[in-house]
C-alpha cells in the first residue's frame, strides 16, 4: 500500500472524498458544538447513520448506500 497526496489547490485529483470532506464539515462539524470528545464521537455517529441510510448520493444513482447494496445483492444473485 502506498500513500499519495492529492496535490495543493488539486480537489479534482480525488473528487468523492472531496465532497464527503465538504459534506462532513459543513453538516456536521460546522453545525455543532461539541461538548467532550464522547460529545463528538456521538454527533458523528448519527449524521454517518443520517449520511449512509438515509441521505440519497447522485454517485449511487440517488440510491442511499444501503439500497444500492441491497440492489447489487439482488443483481448478483440473479446473475
Amino acid at each position: 500500500m502506498k500513500l499519495v497526496f492529492s496535490r495543493p489547490g488539486k480537489p479534482t485529483d480525488n473528487p468523492y472524498i472531496e465532497s464527503f470532506i465538504g459534506s462532513f464539515r459543513d453538516e456536521c462539524l460546522n453545525a455543532h458544538w461539541f461538548l467532550s470528545l464522547e460529545d463528538a464521537k456521538e454527533k458523528i455517529e448519527i449524521w454517518m447513520e443520517e449520511y449512509n441510510t438515509f441521505r440519497l448520493h447522485s454517485f449511487l444513482g440517488d440510491l442511499t448506500p444501503e439500497m444500492f447494496i441491497k440492489k447489487r445483492k439482488q443483481q448478483n444473485f440473479l446473475l
